[in-house]
């Protein structure tokens, strides 16, 4: 049973997986780049307020400190004014110059609580010392004391001058300090939002990237697949709606082609069947005219016959062939793989096509130091290796030799066949492998060939995966096959 959070869980994911599916590409591609917006977009206005607060907290910091500074100093001054009109009050007995000490007083001391109120619990103690000196003039000179009394009072306020402009100078630099670490901890807070919202961003770029790489990929490798002639597995494209719209019309593209192709096959077989009957009576008959049978022929009705033989004979491998070519474009869906001796194989092939080069007086050569065990069609591989070594010695000249190589790189296994022959014209290397086409280098003797060994030779190894290609080399033609390693 699932629990209740279980449950919600369940229900939110299925909304996501559900809401992931209906958008499209485009929607996918907006979101994405819209919530990276918004990640450091988000980061950047957090800097900036940051920025604007720490300026106006060093603006108003510099102005409370230039104002501190600024009343300690006029406070200096007005103690000044207060110890020479207390001094000329006790001299001189004048009401005016007790009424300029009272004023000047009276100035302090709004002074006083100006500080007080800018640096408030630091001067605190200080400021009240200077109220109760202030104080103690004020009741001295109504006590009319002596000049004796009146000195250690004025000396006392000097000393509480001094103290506070060195207690405000302290304040100020410990206001600076704490600037100074807020600034830093919103620096360390600012760089960790910062890498927070570039890590969000590189995670939604990355999962955006792998919900729209995906089905473009899988987009790729059906479309491979179909070039290939690969019909059985259905194609399947998952992610945006438009790209999952695109893997249902791929599909049906698929089943259209298979159709096609089954209809093409049936086609070429009834026809090659059709023709094989009749060709075959006609055969005959031409043997039976041959052999003077119904009569002795003179020498125009023996050429007759004879071209006739001969074009019967042309007509007969050209369905032969055309039979080969459609029976291993069948075949080369149908991979049988199993672990298999290379060197059985290439063995094998060079085996039967010994009368071949003898006949030719060519000289074949296997090069294999690397052979060993690999999973692979043996047979589907002894066939294009066949192919490939009949063409090497068709065009080889007599007395030459033809090379047969084996060559394992790293996760691939590599057949090359070189010969002495005249090569592959460089107009000719991106057609040879198309069926009925032969290049405009012509073997050394002539040969009945319909151009569809190198065919054959493209659609078995297509089937397996590999690659197959004509190689420029001096003196000669190259052809190089390389299927992948399934050891």
């Amino acid at each position: 049973m699932l629990t209740k959070p279980a449950v919600r869980a369940k229900l939110r994911f299925s909304f996501y997986a559900l809401w992931m599916i209906r958008i499209s590409f485009r929607q996918g591609m907006l979101a994405g780049f819209a919530v990276i917006v918004l990640l450091l977009g988000g980061v950047a206005l957090r800097s900036w307020m940051l920025v604007e607060t720490l300026v106006e907290q060093s603006r108003r910091g510099s102005e409370q400190a230039i104002l501190l500074t600024a009343t300690i100093q006029e406070l200096a001054e007005r103690s000044i004014d207060i110890e020479r009109s207390a001094r000329q009050y006790l001299v001189v007995d004048d009401p005016l110059f007790r009424q300029r000490f009272d004023e000047h007083l009276s100035q302090s001391l709004l002074l006083v609580e100006r500080l007080n109120a800018l640096s408030g619990e630091p001067l605190s103690s200080l400021l009240n010392g200077w109220r109760m000196v202030a104080g103690a003039l004020r009741a001295g000179l109504d006590q009319r004391i002596g000049k004796d009394d009146l000195t250690p009072l004025l000396s006392r306020m000097v000393e509480l001058n001094g103290l506070l402009k060195q207690a405000g100078q302290h304040w100020i630099e410990q206001q600076n300090a704490h600037l100074l670490d807020e600034l830093e901890a919103h620096r360390l807070q600012l760089g960790g939002q910062i890498l927070l919202a570039l890590g969000g961003a590189l995670l939604t770029a990355l999962m955006i990237g792998w919900w729209l790489v995906r089905p473009v990929r899988q987009a790729e490798q059906a479309i491979s697949r179909l070039g290939a002639n690969l019909f059985d597995e259905p194609v399947r494209i998952g992610g945006p709606a438009d790209l999952r719209q695109l893997g249902r019309r791929l599909d049906w593209l698929r089943q259209r082609l298979a159709d096609l192709e089954a209809d093409r096959e049936r086609a070429l077989r009834h026809v090659s069947h059709e023709l094989k009957t009749p060709l075959t009576a006609l055969k005959e008959g031409v043997a039976l005219l041959r052999e003077e049978v119904s009569g002795p022929l003179g020498d125009g009705q023996r050429e007759v016959v004879d071209i006739l033989q001969h074009n019967v004979l042309g007509l007969q491998r050209q369905i032969e062939n055309l039979l080969s070519l459609n029976a291993a474009s069948f075949e080369a869906r149908k991979l049988q793989l199993k672990y298999s001796q290379l060197r059985k194989v290439l063995a094998r092939v060079v085996k039967g096509r010994e009368l071949h080069a003898q006949s030719r007086q060519v000289r074949v050569t296997v090069d294999a130091k690397t052979a060993g065990a690999a999973l692979i069609d043996a047979d589907k591989l002894a066939v294009v290796l066949d192919n490939l070594l009949s063409n090497a010695i068709d065009f080889s000249p007599e007395g030459g030799e033809v090379k047969l190589l084996l060559e394992r790189p790293p996760g691939l296994l590599r057949f090359t066949c070189i010969d002495q022959g005249p090569g592959v014209a460089e107009e000719d290397r991106t057609r040879i492998f198309d069926p009925f086409v032969q290049g405009r280098r012509q073997a050394p003797n002539p040969r009945q060939s319909s151009g569809v060994g190198l065919s054959i030779v493209r659609e078995l190894v297509r089937a397996m995966t590999g690659t197959v290609a004509v190689t420029p080399v001096e003196g000669g033609g190259c052809f190089v096959v390389e299927i992948p390693d399934g050891t």
